[in-house]
């Protein structure tokens, strides 16, 4: 089976066809980050506004790659994000769905976002259930034990920033430009790891997270002291990856399912990826990460969990409309 996959539920303007057999077909994607750059983070009109001039364009792009006829034929269903997102991003992804899945003939088949981050893990394999995901992005920071697919039990969550949201505001502190992830990264390789920073929540019994002070003391140290930036880099990389760890290692003591998936944008980061391999190669965890072109807000993972749904017979009416917030946990049990 194949399907045409939508995703627009921040900014990035993205549309894949995934076959359950072949895989990725063809995918395109369409990035703003040059564009939201001198705001130092995404603004939701120009974002809505991009996607509306971009969408009919990469579909033209998309068909002519994968050598479909604008028929679609060969397209079984129509996959896309319906949560969550910014509402005015997601307007945009859903009428575009709809619209195609009417024209066409097409069932809808809809997608919590942070599913399809959870699936971009098994674009090339089967999922073998149960896991636990680490979801790591710059709106989402959650520990979420999967059942099966629908099957999603929230362990954890961050009870302020999100972890990529953390990166974006420390680069910003240090003058660094954003989106602050990857330039942090980058430098944290020339600096030392050198500054006490605290852990919130560290060691207490939750499984949640919580960066807003992490961020605070960034900007104590910056304001006290003169600081060299490579340093702090290091500094708040390693600790909020020692962070992310640790609670993850406390959920598999916790449940002792020792498979584990990272996703997310934040799962790019090179650091992150190193401490994950080499705790999964000491004490026998698997762990999946995926590709970094996968990590980080795509079609390719909406049609793969596109693809699970519309295998269980879940189809969606075409009166839907996006919902700005609907928690995974809730989202598998209302389309289960």
């Amino acid at each position: 089976m194949i399907t045409l996959a939508v995703e627009t539920s921040c900014d990035e303007t993205a549309l894949a066809l995934f076959s359950d057999k072949e895989g990725v077909i063809a995918d395109v994607l369409s990035s703003q980050t040059k564009i939201h750059e001198r705001f130092g983070g995404v603004v939701p009109e120009l974002s809505a506004r991009e996607h509306v001039r971009n969408i009919l364009y990469l579909f033209d792009e998309l068909i002519n790659t994968a050598r479909v006829g604008k028929d679609l034929k060969e397209v079984d269903f129509i996959s896309f994000t319906l949560t969550p997102g910014l509402i005015l991003s997601l307007v945009v992804g859903v009428a575009f769905a709809k619209a195609i899945a009417y024209a066409k003939r097409k069932p809808l088949v809809p997608v919590h976002h942070l599913e399809g981050h959870i699936y971009s893990a098994f674009i090339n394999r089967e999922p073998e259930y149960p896991f636990i995901a680490l979801i790591v992005s710059g709106g989402h920071t959650e520990l979420v034990v999967v059942e099966d697919f629908g099957r999603y039990k929230q362990m954890g969550s961050t009870l302020d920033d999100a972890v990529g949201e953390s990166f974006d505001k420390v680069a910003r502190m240090l003058g660094l430009g954003y989106p602050g992830g990857p330039i942090i990264d980058k430098l944290a390789k020339e600096g030392e790891y050198i500054y006490d920073l605290p852990k919130p929540l560290y060691r207490d019994n939750s499984f949640n997270f919580s960066f807003s002070g992490l961020k605070t003391a960034v900007k104590t140290f910056i304001e006290k002291e003169k600081i060299r930036r490579e340093d702090m880099a290091r500094s708040f990389q390693e600790t909020v990856v020692d962070i992310l760890l640790h609670k993850t290692k406390r959920a598999v003591e916790e449940t002792g399912i020792r498979r584990v998936i990272v996703v997310g944008g934040v799962s790019a980061n090179s650091r992150l990826r190193e401490v994950f391999n080499h705790w999964s190669e000491d004490e026998d965890i698997e762990v999946i990460i995926p590709p970094l072109k996968l990590s980080t807000d795509n079609a390719v993972m909406i049609a793969r969990a596109g693809i699970e749904r519309y295998k269980r017979g879940i189809t969606a009416p075409l009166n839907i409309n996006p919902e700005p917030n609907i928690p995974l946990e809730e989202f598998g049990k209302m389309w289960s």
